[in-house]
């Protein structure tokens, strides 16, 4: 793996960052991966970027979205909007079994059902949980390296991470991932870099003309099994029907032997406590931007 002080940068990358001042964290130069999670954070850190960029971003500095096809539909219409109303490319990418291992779908051809997601726990015959997320580095991580292995053809490049400055913990085990030396790519995040937090992204998406249309709990992936119970519970109750693939899924690989995704109990029985009981719900802290990206990689590769 090349670092940091292994990279040669082109002359043009120079001269176009001595313009913009070489102290903006929001100027990248490439090659990177600007991983867009959907969420409200990571559409912050675009449009910072773009913003460095006066508008557009150079041919080897490319923005991908990786689908699990368990995306809510808000966040599939958000990427889609943040890619109309700033006049940027993203590439949509899907996990595939076979060789290829991914696809580039669209906004209209993306998967909606779970069907990636379905087919590599069909693949793996057992669910991932709270320790072996294989969904991120599966579903996320890989699928991204290969594009940028297989359709860019780089062996080395940088990965740009929607990680806020108030997400101390995060930052770190990325940095960490960083000097671990096992990966083609070094992790940035302009906006720990900046200082950005929670309120700059609140205040940010206050004043814009569109929003991406989710609750502070609610979060991209529709039912994380990564969510509290209470959580869970309330999108369930708010969402009829939502439970029905987790619950197949789950079902599914605990007659083949397996395990179910969370230890403490199953979706089906989440269900029928909410058929039963009255509204319980107690939110029990914001998860304002639950974004299942690339900020894994160090724990999950």
């Amino acid at each position: 793996m090349q670092r940091e002080t292994d990279i040669t940068i082109p002359p043009a990358a120079l001269e176009a960052a001595a313009i913009v001042g070489v102290t903006n964290p929001y100027f990248i130069i490439g090659p990177a991966l600007i991983s867009f999670s959907g969420g409200r954070t990571s559409g912050y850190m675009l449009r910072q970027i773009l913003d460095a960029h006066r508008g557009m971003l150079p041919d080897d500095v490319i923005v991908t979205f990786a689908n699990t096809g368990k995306e809510r539909e808000e966040t599939l219409r958000f990427v889609h909007d943040c890619a109309t109303h700033w006049s940027v490319t993203v590439r949509w990418l899907e996990y595939r079994t076979g060789d290829q291992r991914f696809e580039e779908v669209g906004f209209n051809s993306a998967s909606r059902n779970g069907e990636p997601f379905a087919a590599l726990i069909a693949k793996k015959a057992y669910l991932p949980n709270a320790v072996t997320r294989f969904c991120t580095s599966e579903l996320k991580i890989r699928v991204m390296r290969d594009f940028a292995k297989r359709v860019m053809g780089w062996r080395n490049w940088t990965n740009v991470i929607g990680l806020r400055y108030d997400e101390g913990h995060r930052v770190l085990k990325s940095l960490a991932a960083n000097d671990s030396g096992k990966h083609p790519w070094r992790n940035v995040m302009p906006m720990a870099k900046a200082k950005a937090t929670k309120r700059d992204v609140i205040a940010f998406w206050a004043k814009q003309p569109f929003d991406l249309q989710l609750k502070h709990y609610e979060g991209n992936c529709d039912l994380c099994f990564l969510k509290s119970k209470a959580k869970l519970q309330a999108l369930m109750r708010e969402n009829p029907g939502m439970a029905d693939w987790w619950i197949d899924q789950e079902q599914n690989a605990v007659r083949g032997g397996a395990a179910p995704f969370i230890t403490e109990h199953s979706y089906a029985q989440l269900a029928d406590e909410v058929d039963r009981q009255g509204f319980l719900f107690e939110d029990d802290g914001e998860e304002f931007d639950a974004e299942c990206g690339l900020v894994c990689a160090g724990e999950h590769q």
